[in-house]
């Protein structure tokens, strides 16, 4: 048998035991991860995308993902595409900054909009920006800008940024501090935030900072450190958010209107030189996360699984980590975290991106210049 060459995602799947020989479509085998509630099996579905950022699903199954250099591609029948799609504006391809998040809109299905967040290149370095447009065959059509954000910079860093709609159509987009911490608490500026907003981009009359002299309307949330993983809650609604901390305090929000969540006021990390941010971890009016990592997995993409295929981790919340190279699991019961598992030990790979797919399965996006989507399958309980 000739030897062939195996991509990144399929040689750490083969490192961990789950698949034999070297093909991205090469069946599970029976090894298994084990966790507390479930054993399962991680199998291909999509090789060959370089760094993978953001997933959607499309009415049928298709899947749309975004690629942080400034591609969009499409997943026909469980094949890529070779083309990307079209239409997409040009990106600020630098450090963390590219093409970001994909969010259909609530009725895709009738007027086929597609949302984009992305880095902004412009004359004062790069901001996050939304633009929405008309999945047209393989273009987006009528594309326009919703918002683009105070959030300018010249650093490559925390642009954020996720994007979902809510149950009554709004909706929310997160966005980084842009490394520059104190931002954080300005309100005058987007940056370090969660916004929100109606669906071409108008600023909604009960946002609680609306009318405020100052003060950016849209701005939903503030005291943000680096947001990567936003959810609506598939029972209560509620909105729910993932960010990184420094040297540790990763978090894990529920995200209430006008309320600050303490950066860099409070946290329970380090600065990457090993020197305090703060020297306190609370304090009156600043919200304390529901959960927080030490040390730091580098939080990114979060979920809250609904579906029938893996019944005892229903209502759980599973977020990605980048530096941790893992699947977080936390349970949360009565507003309190009451359970945390490390998934994928020994997988091997960033996890950018989690979804819950229409079949119930979880789907994961591989941070990699050679990433993939990948999916868990159960293969059992524990």
């Amino acid at each position: 048998m000739k030897p062939c060459k195996t991509p990144q995602f399929v040689r750490a799947l083969l490192a961990a035991g789950v698949l034999a020989g070297c093909a991205a479509d090469a069946p599970a085998q029976t090894t298994e991860f084990k966790s507390q509630h479930h054993a399962y099996r991680v199998v291909p579905v999509v090789s060959g995308l370089e760094f993978p950022w953001g997933l959607a699903f499309l009415p049928g199954g298709d899947m749309l993902v975004t690629e942080r250099p400034g591609r969009l591609r499409l997943v026909r029948g469980g094949k890529l595409q070779p083309d990307p799609i079209q239409g997409v504006p040009a990106v600020w391809a630098q450090g963390q900054g590219g093409l970001l998040d994909v969010a259909l809109h609530p009725n895709f299905a009738s007027n086929r909009l597609v949302y984009l967040s992305y880095s902004k290149p412009g004359e004062q370095g790069a901001t996050t920006a939304v633009i929405r447009g008309r999945l047209d065959g393989n273009r987006l059509a009528d594309v326009r800008e919703i918002i683009e954000m105070s959030a300018w910079g010249r650093n490559r860093v925390h642009f954020g940024s996720r994007m979902v709609f809510d149950r009554q159509g709004y909706l929310y987009v997160t966005v980084g501090e842009r490394g520059e911490m104190q931002r954080a608490q300005d309100l005058s500026d987007h940056a370090g935030g969660v916004l929100r907003l109606h669906d071409d981009g108008r600023v909604p009359a009960d946002n609680p900072f609306v009318g405020r002299q100052g003060v950016e309307p849209e701005i939903w949330t503030y005291g943000n450190r680096s947001p990567q993983g936003l959810a609506v809650h598939p029972v209560t609604g509620e909105i729910w958010e993932a960010e990184h901390g420094p040297r540790g305090g990763d978090e894990l929000n529920l995200i209430k209107p006008g309320a600050n969540y303490g950066w860099p006021v409070i946290t329970y990390g380090i600065n990457y030189n090993g020197r305090p941010i703060s020297d306190i971890t609370e304090k009156a009016g600043m919200e304390q996360p529901v959960h927080y990592w030490v040390p730091s997995i580098a939080t990114s993409g979060l979920a809250i699984y609904n579906g029938d295929k893996f019944t005892n981790w229903r209502g759980d919340f599973f977020v990605g980590g980048l530096a941790g190279m893992q699947l977080a699991r936390v349970r949360v019961k009565d507003g309190k975290s009451v359970e945390s598992e490390k998934l994928l030990d020994g997988f091997g790979q960033r996890i950018r991106d989690v979804r819950v797919g229409p079949d119930g399965l979880l789907y994961l996006l591989t941070d990699a210049a050679t990433g993939a989507i990948v999916r868990l399958e159960p293969t059992g309980t524990r």
